[in-house]
């Protein structure tokens, strides 16, 4: 299950860029929070506290406690925007949810294991999707998936569709897209001999060009004079 945690909110009825800054200059963290009928609140939070909780916790699919007006709400921290010097939050967004009902999140994938085409073949493994999309349960969430790709040879590829989940988990995401895969390194020596091979052919195109372009030149220059004669 995914990491859960409380942060203490309040209602707020600031708007606008200029509140908003001045409730940040007071040690607040704007805030909103989307309610299962659809209505969004503003809300404010400490940001000091918000900082130092967010410390504690790596990922993506925060479940968070808000409590509010003296009732705990169950949340999803749906996403944190910060500010691009300091690195410090600015705002946040909150989705109310409910342990019955499921929840389409993005859930990172964490490859584990050495892969055969590596280990045996001299491979390199790459991961072409770090996150899938999937619908569960708030109680079936988890912070990271972990994927393992020891069987995975070099040339192959570990598809979407070829994952083992939770039978929790709606997968979203298109089967067929590719996970990771192993391919074969490309010798230094080969591109070298390639990227040579492309200039001699170049140069000498561009050399006979321009000696037929200069004998042309010539010639016109030859006909002039000898019509002015």
């Amino acid at each position: 299950m995914a990491k859960e945690i409380r942060m203490k909110a309040a209602l707020r009825s600031e708007q606008g860029s200029t509140a908003v800054r001045r409730l940040r200059r007071t040690g607040v963290l704007p805030a909103a929070v989307k309610r299962l009928s659809g209505v969004s609140e503003s809300v404010g939070l400490d940001a000091h506290a918000f900082e130092n909780t967010m410390r504690h916790h790596s990922g993506d699919n925060l479940l968070v406690t808000l409590e509010l007006g003296g009732t705990d709400m169950l949340t999803l921290l749906r996403e944190v925007q910060h500010d691009v010097i300091s690195g410090l939050a600015i705002h946040a967004d909150f989705g109310e949810i409910s342990l019955t009902q499921k929840i389409r999140v993005s859930v990172m994938l964490k490859l584990i294991g050495e892969a055969d085409g590596v280990k045996n073949g001299g491979g390199i493994l790459e991961q072409t999707l770090r996150h899938v999309e999937v619908a569960c349960l708030p109680a079936d969430l988890v912070e990271s998936i972990d994927v393992d790709v020891s069987a995975l040879k070099l040339g192959q590829v570990l598809t979407v569709g070829a994952l083992v989940l939770d039978p929790g988990y709606t997968v979203l995401t298109h089967a067929n897209l590719p996970v990771a895969t192993v391919v074969a390194p490309i010798a230094e020596e080969v591109a070298e001999v390639v990227e040579g091979a492309v200039v001699d052919d170049a140069e000498p195109a561009v050399i006979t060009k321009g000696k037929k372009e200069e004998a042309e030149a010539a010639a016109g220059a030859d006909k002039k004079a000898t019509e002015k004669k």
